[in-house]
């Protein structure tokens, strides 16, 4: 079976799409990469919530999809809106890279090891807000590009840190030496995080099926928790939002914090459930915000 995957055209793109790739071939398909430039990518330097968030990493390769351009999308599973096109169906979650965030600096300093008034480079309101709640005097900045970019501006003195996913790290194989894992159970990642999303349309049963064998129990699970999560919260780009779930024994846990914009208000909650009932987790972390007030929050904007 010929198969075309749609993936953006970066570099961690492009590997991811390559794993998916391998996966396939070892089960007796020949596939071809599409690279596609999405609206994310044309806007390389302005701040994606006010055009339209993350999502815009994925519309041009859905739209690729459903016109038959492509067989599979390949995402970042934490840029995909929580609710996908009704002709097209996430396939597969293969196994999940670590979700956490990293610290990056020059000399490998820790986050409480940042000089008083440190410039961190990020332009994620909910690593803005998570930083703040732990070091309010540090300066924030906002700072866009892949991987190689923003480490280079790091390397230039353009930031004295920036944070980035530990998983597209790892996948491109890059160990920065001033890396410093950021606990996940403190430093929440978005839901999403460390996940790919392969992404086909419905009909395609047999192609489903194919991806299907890719797909990894534990990950699903927690991809549906957070992905319910979202739906029920109805989280835009606009306000910090995060949320991680993952296996502890016959249970699924999930933690959840919906925040203000300028990190004056947090709301957390934590929810476990059976592993049969992954949705149901993410549902009961996002009511119980909701109960707490998150809708408030959810309504505001950035000043």
């Amino acid at each position: 079976m010929k198969v075309r995957l749609g993936t953006r055209g970066s570099r961690l793109a492009l590997v991811q799409a390559e794993a998916i790739a391998a996966g396939l071939v070892a089960r007796g398909a020949e596939p071809e990469i599409v690279t596609i430039r999405t609206s994310g990518d044309q806007l390389a330097q302005v701040a994606l919530a006010d055009f339209g968030g993350k999502a815009l990493f994925v519309k041009e390769v859905e739209e690729a999809l459903l016109e038959g351009r492509v067989d599979v999308g390949v995402h970042s599973l934490k840029d995909m809106p929580a609710h996908v096109p009704p002709a097209l169906c996430l396939a597969a979650f293969p196994p999940r890279e670590d979700p956490a965030d990293v610290l990056v600096t020059r000399d490998g300093r820790t986050l409480e090891e940042l000089p008083a008034g440190a410039v961190v480079g990020t332009s994620s309101l909910r690593r803005r807000v998570l930083l703040l709640a732990r070091r309010a005097d540090l300066r924030l900045e906002p700072i866009r590009g892949n991987v190689d970019t923003r480490l280079r501006k790091l390397e230039d003195g353009a930031y004295d840190a920036v944070v980035l996913a530990r998983a597209g790290l790892l996948r491109l194989g890059v160990a920065p030496p001033g890396a410093v894992r950021l606990d996940p159970e403190s430093f929440l990642p978005p839901p999403g995080q460390g996940v790919l999303g392969v992404e086909a349309r419905a009909a395609d049963r047999a192609l489903v099926a194919l991806l299907g064998a890719l797909d990894d129990t534990d990950t699903r699970r927690a991809a549906e928790a957070e992905r319910a999560y979202l739906q029920r919260l109805g989280a835009g780009c606009h306000t910090p939002v995060a949320g991680w779930a993952r296996r502890e024994g016959d249970a699924i846990v999930m933690r959840g914090l919906v925040a203000s914009p300028d990190g004056l208000q947090q709301l957390t909650a934590t929810s476990r459930g059976p592993l049969s009932s992954p949705e149901a987790v993410g549902h009961a972390v996002a009511d119980t915000l909701l109960a707490q007030g998150a809708a408030t929050l959810l309504a505001m904007r950035t000043a």
